[in-house]
């Protein structure tokens, strides 16, 4: 989704106009994210960007979507700019607990007292 979204309407308020592009924008993540996963992949990562143009659009991560939003209308801009761009994506791996070894930072406390 690359789209420009204007907020000024001659008949719905600018309220209702926001809760429109919120409820757009959620509906097409939800529909990227139903999409069958290609072979390899864990799940479907999105590339975001936001901005007042597409030439001022800055990166932004997608739990930030919503926020960037609720700004524009305390900001009174009359429209924005949206990117979101599925990619398939694998989970890395978190380090565990066995690969560290705790002691050894314990043991640098003593030392330094």
């Amino acid at each position: 989704m690359k789209k420009t979204f204007e907020l000024t309407h001659p008949k719905i308020k600018i309220a209702r106009r926001v809760d429109a592009v919120k409820h757009e924008v959620k509906k097409y993540i939800k529909r990227e994210r139903n999409k069958k996963l290609p072979q390899g992949a864990d799940y479907w990562d999105f590339d975001c960007k936001f901005g007042n143009t597409e030439a001022e659009a800055e990166v932004v991560h997608l739990s930030q979507i919503n926020k960037m939003i609720d700004k524009t209308q305390l900001e009174n801009l009359t429209s924005f700019y949206i990117e979101i761009l599925a990619k398939p994506a694998v989970r890395q791996a978190k380090p565990s607990h066995d690969d560290y070894d705790f002691e050894d930072d314990f043991d640098d406390e003593l030392e330094d007292e």
